[in-house]
């Protein structure tokens, strides 16, 4: 998947917004809180379910998310070398965990 792609694919989900920082990495939130993120020289982070998590960190697919890891994300040093269904699929997913966490009235702001 390409950069482009990946920027696209996560902004087309419902309520996603993009913000730079912490030096040029490009965060995608949803409701003001992060399922996503895109960082300088294609590597990528994103929160995944508990049993995603073990799979991809075990099978040495992906590896815990520095700093994030606690909270099951985990990082792909190389986006181009990622197939771009799977990488959608996990960023859908992504989004649906975080926007489960938002309000009723935040969901309800986002037409979630």
């Amino acid at each position: 998947m390409t950069s482009d792609g990946f920027e696209t694919a996560a902004l087309a989900l419902r309520g996603a917004t993009k913000v730079v920082q912490w030096g040029g990495a490009r965060v995608y939130k949803v409701g003001g809180r992060i399922f996503a993120i895109a960082g300088l020289g294609g590597a990528i982070s994103l929160k995944v379910t508990d049993l995603a998590y073990e799979v991809l960190v075990e099978t040495g697919q992906a590896r815990p998310a520095p700093y994030l890891a606690r909270a099951k994300w985990v990082a792909f040093d190389d986006l181009e070398g990622l197939d771009d269904s799977e990488v959608v699929g996990w960023l859908a997913t992504a989004h649906a965990l975080v926007a489960a966490k938002l309000t009723r009235a935040q969901r309800a702001e986002l037409g979630l």
